[in-house]
């Protein structure tokens, strides 16, 4: 074994590991900085010994080990030592070094149960959208914060501050480290799938940057999505938001040119899409439609997609079902990109004409104030029209607007294929 082996095998060992550590120590001290204190701790302990000893045969439970007696610890150096050491003490017995099925055993107990408390409550309503998406990356991605400030492009002390808020914010409030019930699920359900779905689209369509993908974010989503559905097996819209990540990411080879460059849904070479990833998504959508009470905002979505994913070419599309599709998202959901989304279905299915009168109302939107994708879509539609000069107009806006480097450089290249269109007709 080299030198960088142990770290190598240790960084491994904590990025499968840390999610479940964290969530046990949660359970045990009610507190989520301070259980990844001394989740921290138990990686130091391990960073010391195990370059020596080697890594144990299950590293998991030796990591919660550790953890519990810092845990342990540090209620004897607090002001409540002996009410809460002897609490602690009665419930896990940490008297001394356990092993075998004893160690086996510390990490095993209510894993599932802990791992789903921590989701809920690193996704807390009370918590400000970047803090969400910043506590669950650490806590249960295992992502440090300089991963976490590299994936989002800010700076590392922009993310320490948010964790630290989150933190502060969830101990402040008393938020209970449980599992929602009754008229709660709903709400709080809603907070989660939220941020892996926001995880996951900064990583399918970044919104700065140089690259137009992140995949290695996309990559984390999915794999909470998995794990919240593993779960919550009875919940249809945690596998509606699998069956749409599953699918969407069936297109991630297709959708990015050899140079880098973006290549559009309707370019792409579906050749290259992932078919084992479609399936998976037609499996996790067919789930969520069984278990019926009414068809969700993401089992909509992902229907959408499957309607893409069951097309063999682009002229397949069945672009009828996908309007009805974005009607019923927008009477569940309605938002004005729902709506912008829907006016390019609508132009795909009954002409460019159509689908711009709808553009055309969602103009003074003030939540499209800003929205790139607002000008985008009224270029595409105006340059089907042969409204070219228009269409210039509206793409350059386009590139103006948007803070990604491979979308603005696809737009200046659409606003010059307008300019030369325009030149040949006059």
């Amino acid at each position: 074994m080299t030198t960088t082996d142990p770290r190598r095998a240790i960084d491994a060992v904590w990025r499968i590991e840390s999610p479940r550590l964290i969530a046990g120590l949660a359970r045990m001290v009610r507190d989520v900085g301070l259980a990844e204190d001394l989740a921290q701790d138990a990686l130091v302990a391990a960073l010391q010994q195990w370059p020596e000893s080697g890594v144990p045969d299950n590293p998991g439970a030796w990591l919660m080990a550790v953890g519990k007696r810092r845990a342990v610890d540090h209620f004897r150096r607090t002001a409540v030592a002996e009410r809460k050491h002897e609490e602690i003490g009665r419930a896990f017995g940490i008297e001394q070094e356990t092993a075998g099925q004893d160690l086996e055993a510390a990490v095993e107990d209510d894993f599932g149960d802990d791992l789903l408390r921590l989701i809920f409550i690193a996704c807390h309503p009370v918590l400000s959208t970047d803090g969400r998406v910043a506590l669950t990356l650490r806590l249960l991605g295992g992502l440090t914060t300089e991963e976490i400030a590299r994936a989002y492009l800010v700076p590392e002390s922009t993310v320490a501050q948010r964790i630290v808020r989150a933190k502060r914010t969830l101990a402040e409030t008393r938020v209970p480290f449980e599992v929602p019930t009754g008229a709660d699920v709903a709400s709080r359900l809603s907070s989660v799938l939220e941020v892996i779905y926001l995880i996951f689209n900064e990583g399918y369509a970044a919104t700065g940057g140089e690259d137009w993908m992140r995949p290695p974010l996309c990559d984390e989503a999915l794999r909470l999505g998995r794990v919240l559905a593993e779960l919550m097996p009875g919940e249809s819209e945690v596998h509606g938001l699998v069956a749409l990540m599953e699918i969407q990411a069936s297109r991630f080879r297709a959708r990015v040119a050899p140079g880098g460059e973006p290549v559009l849904l309707l370019d792409q070479d579906r050749s290259r899409w992932d078919h084992q990833l479609i399936r998976r998504g037609l499996a996790a959508l067919a789930r969520a439609e069984a278990l019926g009470g009414g068809i969700g905002p993401y089992s909509l979505q992902a229907a959408i997609a499957a309607c893409h994913a069951r097309a063999r070419t682009a002229e397949d599309t069945d672009w009828e079902r996908i309007v009805a599709l974005y009607d019923a998202l927008a009477q569940i959901a309605p938002s004005p990109v729902v709506e912008l989304n829907r006016a390019v279905a609508v132009g795909m299915a009954f002409g460019p004409a159509a689908g711009l009168e709808l553009v055309e109302a969602l103009a003074s939107e003030p939540l499209l104030d800003g929205y790139h994708l607002l000008p985008s879509v009224r270029g595409d539609l105006l340059s089907k029209l042969e409204r070219f000069d228009e269409a210039r107009d509206e793409f350059l806006r386009a590139a103006s607007l948007t803070r990604n480097a491979r979308i603005r450089e696809l737009m200046l290249e659409r606003a010059a294929a307008c300019a030369g269109n325009g030149s040949r007709r006059r």
